[in-house]
């Protein structure tokens, strides 16, 4: 980091630099998805036993290229003055890890809030056929669809991403990190994959009113992979990576009664052998 501070302007580090973050991490995180669900390996995780076509998988490499450079890349030059107004910086020293953890603990959570309300909009009748429809061209999704979107869609739901460090202007070592959670969460949920070492596994919120799981702290990819498949008036699961607005709103319910249908035939299944 002292190289990139004392090689390049805070211009260039706040913008283009995060732009090759991004793009590094979204690329690199994705792209095995693609060759995993190509070789057919590890297909006891996946989620849906439909695979994307070729031709599906390259126009949607060609449009994020595209949408990125068009869209991503202007985002960020143009809101640099902006950032640097509320405070952004990249000289030393770095903050502390308490106030980089407090940090990234909130932009989750008020990114959570924003995009849960956000993506539900995207669902109303007219935003979904003039808007979100393109993000569900996917009905079976990968790593990569995770940001294939419409150009206003980039805009409306990027907002719930940036608003965090736009109200704190952080270091820029706290943003880029904020930047590589959050695209390496968004591409697991859609990665279609759902593996045992997923987070949601092991970090339970418990309902209370059931004897089972009603909901997880986190969301995983089979929560979205549902989002995905349902037509876009029952869909529910809105959550980007918390599930509790869901559960607290019962936009989960479609959900949960799959889950349970589900666990309940496995269980009856050991039961007869």
């Amino acid at each position: 980091m002292q190289y990139l501070i004392t090689h390049f302007s805070d211009f260039q580090l706040a913008s283009l630099g995060s732009f090759f973050l991004h793009e590094s991490v979204f690329f690199l995180s994705g792209l095995p998805f693609i060759y995993l669900e190509r070789a057919g390996l590890l297909s006891k995780y996946k989620i849906q036993t439909k695979n994307n076509s070729l031709a599906a998988q390259e126009k949607c490499i060609t449009h994020l290229l595209l949408y990125h450079i068009g869209v991503n890349l202007p985002l960020m030059i143009a809101s640099y003055p902006f950032f640097r107004f509320m405070g952004m910086k990249s000289s030393l020293p770095f903050p502390s890890w308490k106030v980089v953890l407090s940090q990234i603990i909130f932009y989750f959570i008020l990114e959570d809030f924003v995009f849960y309300w956000g993506h539900r909009i995207l669902h109303t009748k007219w935003l979904y056929k003039h808007v979100h429809s393109v993000h569900h061209e996917y009905a079976t999704p990968f790593g990569l669809t995770s940001e294939y979107a419409h150009p206003a869609e980039i805009l409306f739901l990027g907002f719930a991403t940036i608003i965090g460090p736009a109200i704190t202007g952080p270091h820029l070592i706290t943003l880029w990190l904020w930047m590589t959670l959050r695209v390496l969460e968004t591409v697991e949920a859609h990665c279609g994959y759902h593996f045992p070492w997923s987070l949601s596994n092991f970090l339970p919120l418990y309902g209370g009113c059931a004897p089972c799981l009603l909901a997880t702290l986190l969301l995983d990819a089979d929560f979205h992979d549902y989002h995905h498949r349902l037509l876009y008036t029952k869909s529910g699961n809105y959550s980007s990576t918390f599930v509790y607005m869901d559960w607290i709103f019962g936009t989960d319910k479609g959900y949960r009664k799959l889950k349970a249908l589900k666990r309940d035939g496995v269980e009856e299944e050991s039961k007869q052998k």
